[in-house]
């Protein structure tokens, strides 16, 4: 079993089913560095251990200004490239985890959220953002390619054309338009954005969730898929769900004319 002792630059905090994963460098703009990626995949391991209590996890950043800024240049200043592809794997290892998770997850993009920062955004399942948040990959305006997923995670988000502009020019652009592309699934005011982001957890806890989490897994897993194959996929988790006490409990409600008390299992 994974534990949280001697996590010096993420906070995890639990209520009631919910997770709160905060990335607590503010003083670098939360910028992601080794030991900060490494602190974030125990984290998640202690969510994903932990899934009877924790059915939901939400990702932001420590202070007002940043989300995650993006990775942290004073360490990568000096790297050689054998050194830059052991951080892109840790990284990815990281993210993998967060995508992995059999709960739902949801960014609270609480303001810059930068290069491996919209590369972590993207890893959730949704993403809730301050109206003044700023997205962007501005990597090639340090000379490198985004190395934590942006171009594949960004590109499945935007489409291949947004993703190579945003790429190239490496600019960054606001809450307003990152809603308008897709990057983001809801805005909400600053002093808003975690209500907002709790009460999209609150009504997901109202459903039924091994069907939540199968459902996460049919999208994520079948997405790429030809299409007769994915829906053969989805027939096959379907057909499961029937097999859930929770399936009896939400018809029963439902012909009982009466909210449903899922027992998840």
């Amino acid at each position: 079993m994974s534990d949280l002792t001697n996590l010096d630059n993420v906070l995890l905090e639990e209520n009631e089913s919910v997770a709160v994963l905060t990335i607590n460098r503010p003083k670098s703009m939360n910028a992601l560095n080794s030991a900060t990626l490494i602190d974030i995949g125990k984290a998640l391991d202690y969510v994903k251990d932990h899934s009877d209590s924790i059915k939901v996890l939400v990702v932001t950043g420590a202070g007002e200004k940043a989300f995650v800024a993006g990775a942290d240049i004073s360490q990568m200043h000096d790297m050689n490239s054998l050194e830059a592809a052991e951080l892109s794997k840790l990284a990815h290892e990281s993210y993998g985890k967060i995508e992995n998770l059999p709960q739902f997850t949801i960014a609270a993009v609480n303001g810059y959220c930068l290069g491996g920062g919209l590369e972590l955004a993207s890893s959730c399942d949704m993403r809730v953002g301050s109206s003044k948040a700023k997205f962007g990959q501005p990597e090639v305006t340090l000379g490198i390619v985004p190395g934590f997923g942006g171009t594949q995670r960004l590109t499945r988000l935007v489409g291949r054309g947004k993703a190579k502009e945003m790429i190239a020019t490496g600019t960054m652009i606001d809450a307003t338009e990152a809603f308008r592309v897709g990057i983001l699934e809801e805005i909400a005011e600053p002093e808003d954005l975690m209500s907002t982001v709790q009460k999209i957890a609150s009504t997901i806890l109202k459903n039924g969730l091994i069907a939540v989490s199968m459902a996460k897994y049919v999208i994520d897993r079948a997405a790429d898929l030809p299409l007769d194959t994915a829906i053969d996929f989805e027939t096959q988790m379907w057909a499961q769900t029937f097999a859930t006490e929770d399936q009896k409990e939400g018809m029963a409600a439902f012909l009982e004319k009466r909210h449903a008390k899922f027992p998840n299992k």
